[in-house]
């Protein structure tokens, strides 16, 4: 049986999270019907991916989370007006303290951005150049395999059906091979663009700490949100590195399964069905991989853009005192998350 254990409360949150701002989005009837359907249905969905097995706790944890969802919903919907308020009156009144050094604060948030793009050049152009060095690898390596094919078909038919599949499966390795080491590659890359995040952050708060004596609660709270806005972006570049590359992979592995199924017809009409795979295949791997390399190359210059853009809102909020939108929606977004997490470590497994 599954344990609590095998549940990650914060992709449960997140789950919680898209069903209130599908909600947000949706006209009212069509809410209605949201919220006991789909929530239930993406819930369970979550709870058998990352349960080990499908165990009465996970029935009894989807049960016990679909009406703790909807109640959670009518509770947050009720608090709104008071955290719109609460965050309107903080910024107001951080705006106004501010006021006498608002000269140095809008300087020194402008010296933290320069500095920032400084920084963040160097690794969006090594980014750049690790997408463009593995994407050059990878199609040397599967190269000689379009060659092969086509060198192939000059045997006889027996001899090309009976090591067509073990062909085909040399090309997977291969793929599979290359495609892991792409990763491999472009993921530490994330690691090092969260340290130099981090340490931006530290460096705008030890800037602004000479003006924030008298606001210091509501400053550090305008930096801890930035601060999880950039995590969030670099988790987002991480997760977008690991999804293309899972993507070449799925462009790439057919090219394999067509060889298969075509060692598995008739020898007669053999050369037949490989004529055109081994003029496509060098096409489809080049295809593949140019699309990869145009897709990932420039996610590290949209991700130092986000992070300036991030401090640009910061800077904006603090000079005018007025709260945006995504201010509401982030401490509401805080608060589902540590009310879920809450609730599953309290939430006992059925008994036996």
């Amino acid at each position: 049986a599954g344990s609590r254990a095998d549940v990650n409360p914060d992709e449960v949150a997140g789950v919680i999270w898209k069903y209130f701002t599908e909600l947000g989005n949706n006209a009212k009837d069509t809410a209605d019907q949201l919220h006991q359907t789909e929530i239930s249905k993406q819930l369970n969905t979550l709870l058998k991916s990352n349960l080990q097995s499908v165990s009465a706790y996970a029935e009894d944890l989807q049960q016990r989370l679909v009406p703790f969802a909807v109640e959670l919903k009518a509770r947050l919907a009720q608090d709104s007006e008071r955290l719109k308020e609460q965050i309107r009156r903080e910024l107001q009144e951080l705006h106004a303290k501010l006021a006498p050094y608002a000269d140095e604060v809008h300087q020194q948030i402008g010296t933290n951005i320069r500095q920032l793009q400084a920084k963040m050049s160097p690794y969006a152009e090594e980014l750049r150049s690790q997408v463009e060095r593995s994407t050059s690898e990878l199609k040397q390596a599967l190269e000689p395999y379009a060659t092969e094919l086509r060198e192939r078909l000059q045997d006889n038919a027996e001899s090309i059906q009976a090591s067509l599949s073990p062909y085909a499966d040399r090309l997977q390795q291969q793929i599979d091979g290359g495609v892991e080491s792409v990763k491999q590659r472009l993921s530490p890359m994330a690691d090092e663009l969260k340290a130099q995040v981090e340490q931006s952050v530290a460096e705008l708060r030890r800037g602004l700490s000479p003006y924030a004596q008298e606001v210091r609660d509501g400053l550090n709270r305008q930096l801890e949100s930035l601060s999880a806005q950039m995590e969030r972006a670099t988790e987002e570049l991480r997760a977008r590195l690991a999804a293309s590359s899972e993507e070449l992979r799925a462009q790439l592995s057919p090219l394999a399964r067509e060889l298969r199924e075509a060692a598995s017809g008739d020898t007669e009409s053999l050369r037949q069905r490989l004529q055109p795979l081994a003029q496509q295949l060098e096409q489809r791997l080049g295809q593949s991989l140019e699309t990869f390399r145009q897709q990932a190359a420039p996610f590290g210059e949209t991700f130092g853009q986000q992070l300036v853009q991030r401090l640009e809102e910061m800077r904006g909020k603090l000079d005018s005192g007025a709260a945006g939108v995504e201010d509401h929606l982030e401490l509401l977004e805080k608060e589902v998350r540590e009310k879920v997490a809450a609730f599953l470590s309290t939430a006992a497994p059925p008994q036996n």
